[in-house]
Formats: C-alpha cells, sequence, structure tokens
C-alpha cells in the first residue's frame, strides 16, 4: 500500500501540504479534485520521487512501479504505437541495453539484452499496444499514424496508452487537468492514482 504520514509540503513560502495523511490499498481508484494551485501537481510529484517532503514520510513498496500521465499535448512525428511503446519502461530498457551492448560489441551484453526483451514481451507488445489503442477509439491505420496528425483531443487520448504502462506490466498513476470529453469522463480539474505490484 502506499502511505503518507504527516506530510508537510512547501512550494517556495507556500504550504501546499500540512500535516497530510492517508492509507491507499492495492486496487483502490483514488480521485484528487482541487482548484489549480491547490496541490495536485505537487502531490504525484512528491509520490513519483521528482519533490521530498519538508515534514512526514511517503513509504511506496519498493518492487512496485509507477507510471504518470503528462499534462502536456505530445509535439511528435513519431508513430502513434512507438508513442503508446515508449511508456513501456521496461522494454524501452531493455532497447537501450541491446543498443548499447552492439555498439560495445559484447556478445554476452548482447545475448543478456534480447533475453531482456523476450522477458519484456517485446514480439508482441506492437499488437497489444495497437489493442490499448483501439479500446481508446483509434482505428484501423490511425494506430500507424505520426501522433502530430492528430486532433488535440485524439493526441490527449494518447497520452493515458503511453503512460498506463499496460503491454508489460500493470503499473499506473495518472493525472488529468483536462476537461471531460470522450475517454476521459469526470476529469475535469482532478487527478487520479492507482498502483499495483509489477510482474
Amino acid at each position: 500500500m502506499i502511505t503518507l504520514r504527516n506530510i508537510v509540503l512547501r512550494r517556495g513560502t507556500k504550504v501546499v501540504l500540512d500535516d497530510a495523511s492517508v492509507v491507499l490499498q492495492p486496487g483502490e481508484k483514488v480521485g484528487l479534485v482541487g482548484r489549480n494551485g491547490a496541490g495536485k501537481s505537487s502531490l504525484f510529484a512528491l509520490l513519483t520521487d521528482r519533490l521530498h517532503s519538508d515534514k512526514g514520510d511517503v513509504e511506496i513498496p519498493r518492487h512496485w512501479a509507477m507510471a504518470e500521465v503528462a499534462q502536456h499535448m505530445p509535439e511528435t512525428d513519431m508513430p502513434a504505437t512507438e508513442f503508446v511503446l515508449e511508456g513501456d519502461v521496461r522494454l524501452m530498457a531493455a532497447r537501450q541495453a541491446l543498443a548499447d551492448a552492439e555498439a560495445a560489441d559484447d556478445g554476452h551484453a548482447i545475448a543478456d539484452a534480447y533475453a531482456q526483451l523476450m522477458d519484456a514481451g517485446s514480439l508482441d507488445a506492437p499488437a497489444r499496444a495497437q489493442a490499448l489503442m483501439m479500446g481508446l477509439g483509434f482505428k484501423g491505420a490511425q494506430v500507424d499514424a505520426p501522433v502530430n496528425s492528430f486532433s488535440g483531443g485524439w493526441r490527449m487520448r494518447l497520452q493515458p496508452g503511453a503512460g498506463a504502462d499496460v503491454p508489460v506490466r500493470p503499473a499506473a498513476a495518472g493525472r488529468a487537468d483536462q476537461p471531460p470529453g470522450p475517454g476521459r469522463p469526470g476529469l475535469a480539474g482532478s487527478a487520479g492514482c492507482s498502483a499495483m505490484p509489477a510482474r
């Protein structure tokens, strides 16, 4: 479980969390609602270790992994499927390990990297990413279209796919400050988080 105990968090001179405590159990779905500047993004930065509390304790099991949906719209001509796959941290690490091993001409490291790719499900990862995209409303040839070819709303739909890390392991944390819309019911001014053990 995720435990925040007596957290105090300041941004500059402003106290955004004051003696805050909460326990989140595995499988719980939690919504966080507040006005702009209330500290929603700061709380997620705390959970993802980009910020540290001024006081109190944050406890997250070490074997848990967390992913985050960015609030900005992606600006890239990368194919949509590849964009979603880049959110798969384990697969990307295995690809980088292979590139490094090949650059070093290290046969043992190359073999290890291929084993990592197999463990990460690299052979069917694109198909699983595309299944995820179709679940978000994308159709046919759209799964290979450049990200920049989509309207802003459709690009925002790609963000959960890229952040969910679904093709390989079930670990997710999400934040959205976007107005409600197709595929995003009731997310206005809110944040949500779920986390579970990685395989």
